[in-house]
């Protein structure tokens, strides 16, 4: 081979000629191969040996662009043109010069030109549809990655791209349409089974999509992508011992990933198989320790199984990972709570509440915690904020109306309690709990009482 030939000259420093075909054969192996120090030799010798070459010039261009030197490719480029101005390539590398300088629409324009210029269109089609993409035009983008599947059936990257702007769109029953189309011309291409399945599982159409990933795996049996999908369709539909055994071939035909680990706890947790459950957590951030979902599904299992020094434990791998997560943070305050570790759980809900989770949940928690603790004042203000946020929530008004009781304003107390009343009457009861010295007090009962008659 060429390339062969090139690299024993460069171990003997002597100088061998090579034809202007050859020269292109090694320079582009080396940029397909990454080794472009070795194109860039390639290139000098080249031109010294054929210095009126166009195509050597215009691989010069592209090391150029390759290397980020868009200031020399565009000189050269500019000599390029003067000696010939309707080279196609010409304007590709323009194209690719203004764009990623991020003028796209002038990149268009060029790839336009070249289009005009060239026979073989489809690499510009691709070139134009990430241009478009670009720009966030999925429409354009679209219809140039269409023409290059119709030219190139087996052009499995510009059938993704197509699949993408479909989907970026929203446009998934087009997407239907599309994909059936080339599926009537390319019956046993596995990728096209395998994004029709996907377009049917964003719609929720699941018995369709398993059909789909059922061909997709059948054409390809070593078909990974379409056993995973296969897998998680078949745990929307509720069938998880089939989808655990599609998440095992995954793990036979390749490399292990935490994540079918996790879908596979998950599927015996459904199952109600807890010990499996586990041991596939664990096996999946043993796979990856950095997977916070990972530890969480951990903690919730043995929350569930009432071992929260177990879940304790694990919850603070999760939120060593990732502070940043308030779920994280809420579960950590749900454990701390039932290990009465109570000065814990209030951090954790405030840790919540700055990360931006304002769930009425989370407030109304805090201020119950606050409350049990004896921080009537700093629950009070608490409330006020919740307040802000949620109106016309009994919750709020009857918790309101125990504090200022507590606090011997009764006055707003009773204000709130006639409130809380009006909107839901039952929920009153909750105050027996919360504050049963203000639930038991005779003036609150007779309120309460008085009410009643009133409204009956």
């Amino acid at each position: 081979m060429s390339f062969v030939k090139f690299e024993s000259m460069l171990k003997t420093n002597n100088v061998y000629f090579f034809d202007l075909t050859e020269f292109e054969e090694i320079i582009i192996h080396y940029i397909d191969i990454g080794k472009h120090s070795l194109a860039k030799k390639a290139v000098k010798l080249g031109l010294e040996q054929h210095p009126d070459s166009i195509d050597l010039k215009l691989l010069q261009i592209e090391l150029c662009v390759f290397e980020d030197k868009l200031a020399l490719a565009k000189k050269l480029l500019h000599q390029v043109e003067i000696l010939d101005p309707n080279n196609e390539e010409l304007f590709i590398q323009r194209a690719t010069i203004v764009s990623k300088e991020g003028n796209h629409k002038e990149a268009i324009v060029n790839l336009m030109k070249a289009l005009t210029l060239s026979d073989d269109k489809q690499d510009i089609w691709s070139l134009l549809g990430m241009e478009y993409l670009y720009l966030d035009d999925f429409e354009n983008a679209r219809l140039y990655f269409i023409n290059c599947v119709d030219q190139d059936l087996e052009d499995y990257a510009s059938l993704y791209n197509v699949v993408y702007c479909f989907d970026m769109e929203e446009k998934h029953e087009e997407a239907i349409d599309f994909l059936n189309k080339f599926i009537n011309k390319n019956p046993y291409c596995e990728v096209a089974w395998h994004q029709i399945g996907r377009q049917y599982s964003v719609l929720k159409r699941y018995e369709e999509a398993l059909v789909a990933y059922d061909f997709a795996v059948v054409i390809d049996e070593l078909f990974v992508g379409g056993y995973l999908e296969k897998a998680k369709t078949l745990e929307a539909l509720g069938a998880y011992q089939e989808a655990i055994d599609n998440y095992l071939i995954t793990l036979e035909l390749d490399d292990a990933t935490a994540f079918a680990f996790v879908r596979i706890g998950a599927c015996y947790q459904r199952l109600g198989n807890p010990v499996a459950a586990i041991s596939y957590y664990k096996k999946a951030v043993y796979e990856d320790p950095l997977l916070g979902k990972g530890w969480l599904y951990l903690t919730n299992i043995y929350f569930d199984q009432s071992n929260y020094e177990k879940a304790a434990y694990y919850i603070s791998k999760a939120l060593s990972i990732d502070e940043s997560d308030a779920l994280y943070w809420r579960r950590y305050s749900e454990i701390k709570l039932k290990l009465n570790f109570f000065e814990e759980a209030i951090k954790g809900f405030e840790m919540c509440l700055s990360l931006g989770d304002e769930d009425v949940n989370v407030f109304i928690a805090l201020v119950d915690v606050l409350t049990f603790v004896g921080e009537f004042n700093i629950a009070l203000k608490t409330l006020q904020k919740v307040q802000r946020l949620y109106k016309n929530l009994a919750e709020i008004d009857y918790r309101f109306a125990g504090l200022f009781w507590i606090l011997d304003n009764q006055k707003l107390g009773r204000t709130h309690l006639i409130k809380a009343l009006n909107i839901d009457y039952d929920n009153h009861i909750i105050l027996k709990e919360l504050y049963p010295s203000v639930y038991f007090n005779e003036g609150f009962q007779k309120l309460v009482c008085d009410f009643k008659k009133a409204t009956e």
